[in-house]
């Protein structure tokens, strides 16, 4: 009876420690990093912030959403651009104007991008995004789960050919680290450093030091490693300032 119960229990703490065991997929870890950014709390943040003397807004009500951008001309005018679910609009002085569509696109892609990097990693559940654990990377003598996100051209926009790569902390799951391959304005690579983590109302927000290649022609899923042997130029550091965040009811 003894040994039978010995048995099992030593059966018991096997099967335990393999279901610790069981490695995470791609999706686990993005879900843990936009939880410990906010999670549900983007679902209905009204966000302000100032990036480089332009004001973006942002607010959200579950699916719906509303990017702003408000800056002025060389003339003193108020610009007004609003990228929200039914398209992109654009005010001068509170009123409306009609945009040529190809610009109205171009304009829209700016807005859109300025948001969209702000709130990584809120954004990579969305329908377009694919998903892939590529392994764990080492920087800076921190350990990392190693993710590509690529796009559907369905849903995926103007730019879903590109290629992003993510860095996420395996204990703090926060995305320390992000890179993409993109084709736009001739293509290019950039390696994004996140530094100055901010949380207000639940939600954390980073500034990032941008970075490019040296070298075109370089492996795109080796960049970490040359960003940790120092062989990355630092082009410009991304601050985000006058951060504010709503949560609405």
């Amino acid at each position: 009876m003894k040994k039978t119960l010995l048995s099992l229990l030593i059966l018991t703490s096997l099967v335990a420690c393999k279901k610790k065991a069981q490695p995470l997929t791609a999706q686990q870890i993005v879900n843990q990093a936009i939880e410990k950014a906010g999670g549900k709390l983007f679902e209905n943040a009204h966000i302000e912030f100032d990036f480089r003397n332009i004001h973006y807004i942002s607010t959200r009500q579950g699916s719906k959403y509303s990017y702003e951008r408000v800056q002025a001309d060389s003339t003193g005018a108020e610009i007004h651009d609003v990228l929200t679910n039914k398209g992109f609009e654009r005010f001068i002085n509170d009123t409306l104007v009609q945009v040529v569509d190809s610009m109205a696109n171009k304009y829209a892609n700016s807005v859109n991008s300025v948001h969209y990097f702000a709130y990584l990693p809120y954004g990579l559940n969305d329908k377009a995004v694919h998903k892939k654990l590529l392994g764990e990377k080492n920087i800076k003598g921190k350990n990392y789960y190693f993710i590509e996100v690529t796009f559907s051209e369905e849903n995926g926009g103007d730019d879903h050919s590109d290629v992003f790569l993510y860095w996420i902390d395996k204990d703090t799951f926060l995305v320390d680290y992000l890179a993409y391959l993109y084709h736009t304005d001739e293509g290019g690579i950039r390696f994004r450093e996140a530094f100055n983590p901010i949380t207000v109302n639940g939600i954390i927000l980073f500034d990032y030091k941008n970075y490019k290649p040296y070298a075109d022609d370089i492996d795109f899923y080796q960049i970490g490693e040359l960003f940790d042997a120092g062989k990355l130029e630092l082009l410009s550091e991304i601050v985000n300032e006058n951060v504010s965040v709503e949560i609405k009811e």
